[in-house]
């Protein structure tokens, strides 16, 4: 009985051990800083030669500076990515700074690699996701300035100044190129655009309601 329950705890471990884990591997050196230019495709960028790096691939200038928030929705984000940064190039992590007009909006929108942490640096932010399908729960919350909030990866999010002054938010990515997908823009924007029938069938309108939203984007 002893060698069975041995036998038994030996083939759990075992399964154990073949659990997928799915996250970002660890780096394998000191830093990997982008080669922006090589000819090398991976997935993500290949490494600069570490004898060429010097400490700008590795800093960023400006963020204390506002976005200009005149546009249609009243926001803009100024990314801190491996764009801006090449030495976050197999980091796993980056950040953005979003300014908020007095009731602009950052749009609901997903980032397919990251978790996002969102901090309120000045004013009120409105801020929420929605689980997935088929509960569609809304989880919202007003936030003050010095709150915090998580949006889980992949989940549609949103936030909105619901003040008469200007909002600032910092927020951290849980990857080196979180990527973005405004839903509104994805769907009604796409080049070519998606058939106005599908759509009109999707959102259950007419098609002459779908051509015209399509017109806005």
């Amino acid at each position: 009985m002893a060698t069975n329950h041995l036998l038994v705890l030996a083939g759990i471990l075992v399964a154990t051990c073949f659990v997928a884990f799915a996250s970002d591997p660890s780096p394998l050196q000191d830093f990997c800083v982008a080669d922006t230019k090589g000819p090398v495709l991976v997935n993500g960028f290949a490494c600069k030669d570490s004898k060429l790096v010097t400490a700008d691939d590795f800093s960023f200038s400006g963020l204390h500076m506002p976005g200009n928030t005149s546009n249609p929705v009243g926001s803009r984000v100024t990314p801190v990515n491996v764009a801006q940064i090449p030495g976050l190039n197999t980091l796993g992590v980056s950040m953005v700074r979003i300014d908020f007009a007095p009731w602009g909006i950052n749009p609901p929108h997903t980032h397919p690699r990251a978790t996002e942490v969102l901090t309120v640096i000045e004013g009120t932010l409105e801020v929420g996701f929605v689980t997935s399908n088929p509960e569609n729960n809304l989880i919202t919350k007003v936030l003050q300035k010095g709150d915090v909030f998580v949006f889980p990866v992949n989940l549609v999010h949103f936030q909105r100044n619901n003040g008469n002054g200007n909002t600032v938010a910092i927020a951290a990515l849980s990857s080196q190129n979180p990527g973005v997908i405004t839903v509104a823009n994805a769907v009604f924007g796409s080049n070519p655009a998606i058939a106005n029938d599908l759509l009109a069938k999707s959102f259950q309108t007419d098609t002459k309601t779908i051509d015209w939203i399509q017109s806005k984007f």
